[in-house]
């Protein structure tokens, strides 16, 4: 067998320095190429803005809410749930039910907040004096909503509440 000399095997082959040099230029170009493209791509964006201004979305909410009210949408003024016992004789009844006031307009969300204690209590001497079957029938539920607007408007000042939608209404 010949023998290598170990010079040799340490040798780099001509070309193979030239063409590190030329791969690491290369890698270097295409890293400053892709920031480049990141900047003027920001940039861009920054320039050109593709939503609308703060004011103009102000401005086209406004509109909208108006356009809703006079659709028909009245606003919603959701109340917290109520778990209250029922006037049955016979076995311990519960209840629980959750609505949503509509109302006439957005000044009479005010007015609820601020009669809000006045609400809850009316709401929680209505439905105790109900038994279950008075208020398990569409029938049922059709003259509590009522009763209850009636009640809750009595104290409202400004606008009144147009309609009520029970969104839970869990009988145990």
């Amino acid at each position: 067998m010949a023998k290598v000399p170990e010079e040799d095997i340490l040798e780099e082959k001509p070309g193979l320095e030239q063409k590190k040099l030329l791969l690491l230029v290369v890698i270097i170009s295409s890293v400053f190429l892709a920031i480049m493209g990141t900047g003027f791509f920001i940039l861009w964006n920054k320039i050109t803005p593709h939503e609308p201004k703060a004011e103009q979305k102000h401005e086209e909410v406004k509109h909208e809410k108006q356009d809703e009210e006079k659709n028909g949408e009245r606003p919603i003024y959701s109340l917290s749930p109520f778990i209250v016992n029922l006037a049955d004789q016979d076995a311990t009844r519960y209840m629980r039910i959750t609505m949503d006031l509509e109302l006439a307009g957005e000044e009479t969300k005010a007015e609820i907040e601020k009669r809000l204690p006045q609400i809850k209590d009316a709401v929680l001497t209505i439905i105790p004096a109900k038994t279950a079957s008075e208020v398990s029938t569409v029938k049922g539920k059709i003259s509590l909503r009522d009763e209850l607007i009636q009640r809750l408007n009595s104290f409202i000042k400004k606008g009144k509440i147009t309609n009520i939608y029970f969104t839970e209404f869990v009988i145990q």
